[in-house]
């Protein structure tokens, strides 16, 4: 009598994999856990610059930069509110639609970033829904328990803020001035990426 395994260890691993496939096609839930987890372990991380600009340098530029980037965006209010007139605060930009998974796997990972840094003037964070439609964010954020500080376009996003690709990420210091760039998904509540928007702070 054959008392041999039916499967191999690597016949397992392989219909595993088989099957991890099969679930992230049809339920698109999954992959939003399966990513969640990924950043978990550390597999990404925001690539914050090293050697950023002095201050000095920055607030020569600022001017320029602020003239020639910058969006108008509307809140959960109707209040209409434009980036340049926020001088003097740190600026958090996220740009995300509904039916973008690594944007919805990215989300908790920015509240928990949000909740670690607490309530500071210095730092305005602003999820930019980029479809336009305020009550359908409103219901997916419901949906999805999250707490997030929701605004949607009034005016052309900056290709170089957003080439087209969501998710994207853009950080202004408090001179008006892109300090921080990110497309694609990332893990915001990394301790690192915390300390740096505290820093960009306090400067």
């Amino acid at each position: 009598m054959d008392n041999k395994p039916r499967f191999s260890l690597g016949s397992k691993i392989v219909y595993g994999i088989l099957v991890v496939l099969i679930l992230l096609m049809f339920w698109p839930a999954s992959r939003a856990v399966l990513q969640q987890g990924l950043m978990k372990i550390g597999l990404f991380k925001p690539k914050i610059e090293t050697n950023p600009a002095s201050n000095d340098e920055r607030e020569r530029t600022s001017d320029v930069v602020a003239s020639a980037e910058g969006l108008k965006l509307m809140d959960v209010d109707g209040q209409m509110i434009h980036t340049k007139d926020l001088k003097g605060k740190v600026v958090f930009i996220n740009f995300w639609a509904t039916w973008c998974g690594p944007c919805v796997a990215e989300m908790p990972s920015i509240q928990t970033m949000i909740k670690n840094i607490g309530v500071q003037d210095d730092i305005k964070f602003m999820l930019v829904e980029v479809d336009g439609d305020m009550a359908v964010a409103q219901e997916f954020l419901k949906k999805q328990k999250l707490d997030l500080p929701i605004f949607v376009p009034r005016s052309a996003i900056p290709s170089t803020w957003m080439s087209g690709a969501i998710p994207a990420t853009v950080v202004l210091d408090k001179h008006g001035q892109r300090v921080f760039t990110h497309k694609g998904m990332a893990d915001y509540s990394d301790p690192e990426f915390v300390d740096y928007l505290k820093k960009l702070a306090a400067e």
